[in-house]
């Protein structure tokens, strides 16, 4: 694991790999701005309406919950993600998200790099169909909001917000990346299957994802550190077994 993640961040100053983070980066900030847009239109919406259509529609939710939703709700509505605290939230919050997206475009042409690198002699991988690949990575941007923002209000309570964040990004950037680079050989199925057989392996990488997805600025990294660690995790699982 160590072995892999040293390979991936010495190959991030690599002439490709510089290429591939510009235009990567380029794309995870064209995304944090249209989402951050989306999500401050959605919470002015729950700041004015979202605590009462909650009171009414789950009417077992408690009250304190409700408030302190509609508290944080008016704070990002009435500055923006544009905006002090807004940007640092939105970049802290919504980059696994975005790295989630921008991967499903680069992952091919990093993962090759890193293939042309350290394996010159195995069979090189196939392209996933841009399509399949949009797709696993939507699924994985959907899933990654929606852990965040359930673990908004916990962040109340000690920081264990912030230990669900860390642990939940780790777990869903290790699961989505070692299946881009694993299923350059294998079918999906397999592919996943691999995956669950060695799921404290690659959710331990996935930890090393975590820390760097949660440092602002340095965390436009995180598609080529990921994808490069991933491709050398596939080897050497798939080697294994």
């Amino acid at each position: 694991m160590f072995t892999a993640a040293a390979r991936a961040l010495r190959q991030m100053v690599s002439k490709p790999f510089r290429a591939i983070l510009l235009k990567s980066a380029g794309m995870a900030v064209l995304f944090l701005i249209v989402l951050g847009v989306a999500l401050q239109r959605l919470a002015a919406w729950g700041a004015e309406s979202g605590g009462a259509w909650l009171r009414a529609t789950w009417t077992w939710f408690p009250n304190w919950a409700v408030q302190t939703i509609e508290w944080i709700l008016g704070i990002i509505a009435g500055v923006g993600v544009f905006a002090g605290v807004g940007v640092f939230a939105g970049v802290i919050f919504l980059m696994p998200a975005a790295t989630a997206l921008v991967a499903a475009i680069f992952a091919d042409d990093i993962a090759a790099e890193v293939e042309k690198t350290y394996y010159p002699n195995d069979p090189p991988g196939a392209a996933l169909p841009l399509a399949r690949s949009l797709w696993e990575s939507v699924k994985a941007a959907l899933l990654s909001i929606g852990v965040y923002l359930l673990a908004v209000p916990f962040l109340l309570f000690g920081g264990a917000g912030a230990v669900i964040f860390f642990v939940a990004t780790a777990f869903l950037l290790s699961r989505e990346y070692f299946n881009l680079a694993a299923m350059r050989f294998r079918p999906p199925p397999e592919a996943k299957a691999l995956r669950k057989a060695h799921s404290g392996e690659v959710w331990g990488s996935g930890l090393m994802i975590a820390a760097l997805v949660s440092i602002p600025v340095v965390n436009f990294v995180t598609p080529l550190f990921a994808t490069a660690l991933m491709v050398h995790m596939h080897k050497r699982l798939a080697e294994s077994r």
